[in-house]
């Protein structure tokens, strides 16, 4: 089983690696997802990327994705039910809130280009990248996820807490953890957490009914549902 984690806007593949030292498995990858950008960057070449890499793999898929790319792991997940074992999603949203990628955006074009130096990608770049996800939405298709998911958002995220709420409440076998302490980039604010649901996700996904853990990172957990 191959553990997949994604990272978001702002992010690179190293802000995992205090995930990584702490999972149970030495088959992890991070893909770097702007790298291979050769012509212009959007949201449905780095998405067609990630199906060269991995639509065609035999073994199954635990994916973690944070911000970006926990829209690109629902979206590859909705396109390949059966490559994918569990998902983890982080900061999620599942329909792009456009006035908040309009503000977003607005925001970019005011911050100097020295700004986005060690994100992987230009100014100009991540100003379209955040464009071409305007019209994302997932909403009638989450039904399609029949895997276990763990829907996992930061205390102080409030931008995505609502969305995360509702995620779980769409997807047939989720559970919400909010994570004490943690804003949005829960990779860096409580690796400990991601991990830990990783481990248990690789470990238990055939059992079914076996509860997801709960650490003293965690504050409140929500069944689907309730």
């Amino acid at each position: 089983m191959k553990t997949v984690l994604l990272h978001g806007l702002g992010q690179t593949a190293q802000d995992w690696k205090d995930v990584v030292c702490q999972l149970s498995t030495s088959n992890v990858e991070c893909p770097e997802l702007f790298s291979s950008m050769e012509n212009e960057i959007s949201y449905s070449r780095i998405l067609a990327n990630l199906e060269r890499q991995y639509s065609n793999t035999t073994e199954p898929l635990h994916i973690c994705g944070l911000s970006l790319g926990a829209l690109l792991a629902l979206d590859f997940t909705i396109r390949h039910v059966d490559k994918v074992a569990s998902l983890v999603l982080i900061g999620a949203q599942y329909k792009v809130p456009t006035l908040l990628i309009d503000f977003q955006n607005i925001l970019f074009r005011c911050m100097p280009a020295k700004s986005f130096d060690n994100i992987g990608l230009s100014k100009s770049d991540t100003i379209k990248l955040s464009h071409s996800m305007r019209s994302l939405d997932f909403t009638s298709q989450l039904s399609k996820i029949t895997c276990p998911v763990t829907v996992l958002c930061g205390e102080k995220d409030s931008a995505n807490l609502n969305a995360s709420k509702k995620l779980n409440e769409l997807l047939p076998q989720a559970t919400l953890q909010i994570v004490s302490g943690a804003g949005h980039e829960i990779n860096k604010d409580a690796p400990e957490a991601i991990s830990s649901i990783i481990n248990w996700h690789k470990s238990k996904v055939a059992v079914v009914g076996t509860p997801v853990p709960t650490t003293a990172v965690f504050i409140s957990t929500v069944c689907a549902g309730s």
